[in-house]
């Protein structure tokens, strides 16, 4: 079976010969374990237009193409630099041994009418020269998604900042819906090029939950952004009916899955199971979401010991695998942190246990 039947099978809910793998991680993650495999730690992949490199030697299952605003992640060398949206942004060192990009200017905080800004074309194709050479490299043989992250509600706030756009939500309503028509624009002009190239899936992100509650509430959800999320994946569709959807959100997010549901999304990702209950949205959710993730990048990745990785695959293998519908992985970036042995546990134990149908 090839990765692409695989992953085509299993967000279908069905059960190919086992279940897909994906695994995300930081530059300094990745470059650690390309070094403890013997490879070229200069082969960094994240976020690289043209899939990456790392998926392949680990039998992921499907690549990712990435366009748009948070493309700009660490690629750049300076320690401050603008990107073409016009966000400042500066590098911080953190304790655990990373390096991130962090804002520190945002172009439309005092803006009064979104005409005022001239968004990046997102329609001239010579953007997506690389996605286009990934996608008919590799379509064949693996799954592929086109990646537009930071999609709506997070680009509205790093533009704007969190507080101008939470207080727009509630005193300055007209102003946010001409806000949001305008950033969606991106979007379906990226989306509309990726489908044409011929993606399987659309992958867009903003994160609407924090630990344990919504960031926002249910109705504003549904006011500002449900509709527009129908909106751009009716489009889409137009383009390509059988074309799927990939939604991520951190956090806990169970009072609006109903409403994702509702606008379309197949695909619900990272899934982290201290926010919320990887077997419980099984059984709540599992004949509408496919849930890719899973594994607790919190706890169990970079402070469990092998063994407490390998129980924890295992348990997901058996409560959130059967009828497919699961790509299994940590639930975010793995850290620098992690032991490698951590990360080679997960990889071993869905190799040997994760084959259909389930046997746990």
């Amino acid at each position: 079976m090839t990765h692409k039947e695989r992953f085509l099978m299993a967000i279908n809910h069905e059960e190919p010969d086992r279940v897909p793998i994906d695994v995300w991680y930081t530059p300094e993650a990745e470059k650690k374990l390309l070094k403890y495999l013997g490879e070229d730690t200069e082969k960094l992949s994240l976020y690289a237009a043209d899939g990456g490199y790392l998926p392949h030697i680990m039998d992921h299952d499907f690549l990712i193409t990435w366009i748009g605003p948070c493309t700009s992640y660490y690629s750049q060398d300076s320690e401050e630099y603008y990107d073409e949206w016009g966000i400042k942004w500066r590098w911080v060192d953190t304790k655990t041994g990373n390096r991130y990009t962090e804002m520190v200017e945002r172009p439309l905080a005092d803006i009064k009418d979104p005409d005022e800004f001239r968004m990046p074309d997102f329609k001239n194709e010579e953007r997506y020269k690389e996605s286009k050479k990934m996608i008919e490299k590799y379509r064949k043989e693996y799954g592929v998604m086109g990646g537009l992250a930071c999609t709506l509600f997070e680009l509205s706030w790093y533009l704007r900042g969190m507080d101008k756009v939470l207080e727009d939500m509630v005193i300055n309503k007209d102003f946010l819906h001409a806000y949001l028509d305008k950033l969606l624009m991106w979007v379906m002009d990226a989306g509309s090029v990726l489908v044409r190239y011929g993606v399987d899936v659309i992958w867009i992100g903003d994160d609407f939950g924090a630990q344990d509650r919504l960031l926002i509430s249910p109705e504003m959800f549904r006011e500002f952004f449900k509709p527009r999320y129908l909106k751009l994946f009716s489009y889409l569709k137009s383009i390509n009916p059988d074309l799927k959807f990939a939604f991520h959100t951190d956090g806990y997010v169970i009072p609006i899955m109903k409403d994702l549901i509702e606008t379309g999304v197949n695909i619900l990702n990272p899934v982290q199971p201290q926010s919320m209950d990887p077997a419980r949205l099984k059984r709540d959710f599992g004949k509408e979401l496919t849930f890719w993730g899973t594994i607790d990048n919190q706890g169990t990745m970079p402070f469990g010991t092998v063994e407490d990785v390998i129980n924890e695959t295992k348990l997901r293998l058996k409560t959130v695998a059967p009828g497919g519908g699961l790509i299994l992985g940590p639930s975010h970036n793995v850290q620098p942190q992690v032991p490698v042995e951590n990360i080679m546990a997960f990889y071993d134990t869905v190799k040997k246990f994760g084959n259909y149908p389930i046997n746990l």
